[in-house]
C-alpha cells in the first residue's frame, strides 16, 4: 500500500479522495489507457501530496519516467487546447496528434521549452518528417533560439524546416571535420522548406571557409578571500530617544546559507550584504538571485555550491560580451546572445559571487571567544 499523504512529509491541504487515489494507482500499476493519462494520473497523485518515490513503490513508474509522462502530457494537452481554442489547424489537414496517442512522451517532453503555438508547428513537422527524439530536441532548441533573433537570416524563412536548415548551415560553417560538416549539410538539405535555404546549404559544398565559433562570454566570477570582506547585515532600530517597544518591535535577524542571506522572522523580505566593489556601487538598480554553480551557462568546476547572481535591472542594452536576464515562460533565465535578441532584456549580470571558503566556521567562533 502507498503511504497516505496525511503521513507524508509532503502532504498538502487539498488531497484527492481515497477512492480516486486507488483508481489512479491501479491505472498506473496495470498500465491501462495510454501514456497521456498516466502523466495526468502521476500529476494528480503528486498534487495530492504523494512523493515520486511513493508513486514508484506503488506503481513501478520510476521518478524519471513520471516526470517525462507528466511534462509530455502537459505538452499534449496544450496542443489540443491550441487547436480547439485558437483554431490552429494542421497545414497538411491530417490529425497529427494521433501519432502520439500510444507513444511519444519522450518526443513531446522535448517541446516543453516552446510556446503553445510553436508546439503545434513543431509537432506537425515532427510527424511529417518522422523525426526521432534527438531530432525533436534539436528542432525545439533551434526554434527557441530562432524566435529570439531580431531579423530572419538571409535566404531562410521562419518555417520549421528552414529553421533547422539555418541551424545546420550555421554549425556546418564552423566545422573543420569534413564528415561532420557533410552530415549537417545533408540534414539541412533534407529538412529545408524553401529553395533559397537549400541554395545557402549547397554553397557550402564548394565553399570550405571555416567561420570560427565565437566563444561564450566569460562569466564575471568573484570569491571573497578575507574575513574583512564578509559584511554583517543588521536591522536599524532608529535614532535615540526611542521607546522600549521600538526596540522590542525589531524582528530577529537570521543569517541563512553560505552567503549569510538575512531574513526577518515573520517578514517576507530578505537581504544579503555585498562588498562595496566598484561594479556593485555603480549599479543603479542591483538585486541578487541565488543559483547553483552547476546550472550556470558555463558551469564552475569543482563541487556544486550556491552562488549569487548580482543583476543590475537598469542595464537593458544588449552587449555581445554580457550575460542578461530574460523572461522564459514566466520564469527568469540567464542567456548571452551573439546577435541583438528579439526578447526584452530584464537586466545585466554584473558578477557571479561565490561564497567565502571558511574551513571551520566553529573554529572561527571559538577563536573570537578566545580573543575576547
Amino acid at each position: 500500500m502507498i503511504e497516505t499523504p496525511e503521513n507524508s512529509p509532503n502532504s498538502q491541504e487539498k488531497s484527492t479522495n481515497p477512492v480516486e487515489i486507488e483508481n489512479l494507482i491501479g491505472l498506473l500499476r496495470r498500465k491501462e489507457s495510454n501514456w497521456v493519462e498516466w502523466g495526468q494520473a502521476c500529476a494528480k497523485l503528486q498534487k495530492a501530496g504523494y512523493t515520486s518515490q511513493q508513486i514508484f513503490e506503488a506503481t513501478g513508474f520510476e521518478p524519471v519516467q513520471q516526470n517525462q509522462v507528466i511534462v509530455g502530457s502537459q505538452v499534449y494537452t496544450s496542443i489540443v487546447n491550441a487547436k480547439t481554442e485558437k483554431n490552429l489547424q494542421s497545414q497538411s489537414g491530417k490529425d497529427f496528434l494521433s501519432r502520439f496517442e500510444r507513444s511519444g512522451s519522450d518526443i513531446l517532453y522535448e517541446l516543453r521549452i516552446l510556446t503553445q503555438e510553436q508546439r503545434v508547428i513543431a509537432t506537425e513537422f515532427i510527424v511529417e518528417h518522422n523525426l526521432d527524439v534527438d531530432d525533436a530536441k534539436d528542432l525545439a532548441k533551434a526554434m527557441k533560439e530562432f524566435a529570439r533573433m531580431k531579423t530572419i537570416p538571409e535566404g531562410f524563412s521562419d518555417r520549421p524546416g528552414d529553421i533547422v536548415a539555418y541551424q545546420c548551415w550555421k554549425l556546418a560553417r564552423q566545422q573543420n571535420d569534413l564528415q561532420q560538416r557533410s552530415r549537417l549539410i545533408a540534414k539541412g538539405l533534407k529538412l529545408a522548406d524553401s529553395q533559397t535555404a537549400r541554395k545557402q546549404l549547397e554553397q557550402l559544398l564548394t565553399d570550405f571557409t571555416i567561420v570560427s565559433q565565437r566563444p561564450a562570454p566569460r562569466l564575471p566570477i568573484y570569491r571573497m578571500e578575507s574575513e574583512e570582506e564578509l559584511p554583517r547585515v543588521l536591522p536599524v532600530v532608529g535614532k535615540l530617544p526611542l521607546n522600549t517597544e521600538d526596540l522590542k518591535a525589531v524582528p530577529i535577524v537570521e543569517e541563512v546559507g553560505s552567503h549569510g542571506i538575512v531574513k526577518f522572522a515573520g517578514g517576507t523580505g530578505a537581504w544579503v550584504g555585498i562588498p562595496g566593489w566598484r561594479v556593485v556601487m555603480q549599479a543603479e538598480d542591483p538585486v541578487a538571485v541565488i543559483e547553483n554553480s552547476d546550472r550556470l551557462p558555463t558551469p564552475i568546476s569543482g563541487a556544486t555550491e550556491e552562488v549569487l547572481l548580482i543583476i543590475d535591472r537598469s542595464q537593458r542594452e544588449w552587449d555581445e560580451d554580457g550575460y542578461f536576464i530574460i523572461d522564459q515562460a514566466g520564469k527568469i533565465e540567464m542567456q548571452c546572445f551573439d546577435e541583438l535578441p528579439n526578447v526584452p532584456l530584464l537586466g545585466r549580470v554584473l558578477l557571479v559571487l561565490r561564497p567565502k571558503k571558511i574551513l571551520d566556521q566553529e573554529f572561527v567562533k571559538d577563536l573570537l571567544q578566545f580573543e575576547e
